[in-house]
């Protein structure tokens, strides 16, 4: 059995100062888009490049906590499509070679030669097909809920349980099918979604879909707060659970709220999300099968550290992805990947993800 948290790591878990979330700036890119960033911290203080998830989620504030202020200059792009880069939803000419280059235009309009990467979920894709373009950009790589792109991944993101997801499993807008016919559930979900504008059904697909990411999260959660329960670590246990309890009330809130007419704000938000993961979700990710292992094996091999942090209880991306690719870069470069293995599930703001990262972070390498 574990023992209770050290005093410092109980610190850690705690809301402690971060930086302010400022407004956002723009950069042009390719193909007439506009990219939406924002810059944290002191110019002269050492660059972190932030990678949100997603795909199409947009940048928020959860990992700020991770970076000390007066310490730490954070860059925080909103990926081409998502969040508040325009054209908003736009999946034209949208593919992860497109974003690496974008990332890289950011990087020049910036002036910073050197930059850490610090990325959660998709944003590990990302990460990783950038630092193999440019590894003598990349200083290092903190890389949380690694995604793999798997078809078993991807569906274990769209099929719904038939009693947790009881309003999605039996909602007859969601589309169906078992792992086989996964691509022609996608491709049925990126039709409906490129529709100009929400309709009734778009809007059933786009409601469901929050339920499904809601629910795998509280999934992954209540799990890690029945872990923390057994290990009799009441404060992490009571932070968890405090988490718990809030995602819990804006789940049932959006449940009650799938065939309610009329259009809100977070179905525009969610249209605007769904677009672009539905198109890259659909199409892998853009990547050939092998690509992501090729580039943890060439990082390796270039003997950039990376730390791979990933709750124990993620019930979106398996925790067995940062597993395989530690064991890959350990065999070819012995000590140059860490692994850190939160009670936590997915998501970047649960209590020991946030203490994992912010004290991976503040460490040297």
């Amino acid at each position: 059995m574990l023992k209770p948290l050290p005093p410092h790591t109980a610190r850690l878990l705690g809301r402690s100062p971060s930086l302010d979330w400022p407004g956002p700036a723009w950069v042009s890119t390719a193909r007439h888009s506009r990219m939406a960033y924002r810059r944290l911290g002191p110019a002269t203080g050492e660059p972190w490049l932030v990678l949100h998830g997603g795909p199409g989620s947009g940048s928020q504030p959860d990992l700020m906590q991770a970076f000390q202020p007066g310490r730490h200059q954070v860059i925080v792009p909103d990926q081409r499509g998502a969040g508040l880069s325009c054209p908003r939803g736009r999946s034209a000419g949208n593919h992860t070679d497109q974003l690496v280059a974008d990332l890289e235009c950011l990087r020049l309009k910036l002036g910073i030669e050197r930059w850490s990467l610090l990325a959660g979920s998709w944003g590990c894709v990302l990460a990783l097909r950038y630092a193999a373009r440019y590894p003598q950009r990349v200083t290092r790589l903190v890389l949380r809920g690694a995604f793999g792109l798997r078809l078993a991944e991807i569906r274990g993101l769209l099929h719904p349980h038939p009693i947790r997801e009881s309003t999605v499993a039996r909602h007859p807008d969601w589309p169906r099918g078992p792992l086989s016919g996964m691509p022609r559930v996608l491709a049925q979900l990126e039709q409906v979604l490129q529709v100009g504008a929400p309709r009734t059904a778009t809007l059933h697909l786009i409601r469901c879909w929050g339920l499904l990411e809601q629910g795998a999260a509280l999934h992954g959660m209540w799990r890690s707060l029945v872990h923390a329960a057994i290990l009799r670590d009441r404060l992490l246990a009571s932070e968890i659970r405090r988490n718990w309890a809030q995602l819990r009330r804006k789940r049932r809130q959006a449940e009650a709220g799938v065939d309610r007419p009329g259009i809100r704000p977070a179905d525009r938000r969610g249209w605007q999300k769904f677009r672009i993961q539905s198109h890259y979700l659909r199409h892998k990710g853009f990547l050939h099968p092998g690509d992501l292992d090729r580039a943890v094996s060439m990082l390796a091999r270039h003997g950039l550290p990376s730390d791979w942090i990933h709750g124990q209880f993620d019930a979106v991306c398996p925790p067995g992805n940062s597993r395989q690719w530690i064991g890959q870069s350990q065999g070819l470069e012995p000590g140059v990947a860490r692994g850190h293995w939160p009670v936590a599930g997915h998501l970047a703001g649960e209590p020991a993800m946030r203490a994992a990262l912010r004290r991976v972070v503040q460490s040297p390498r």
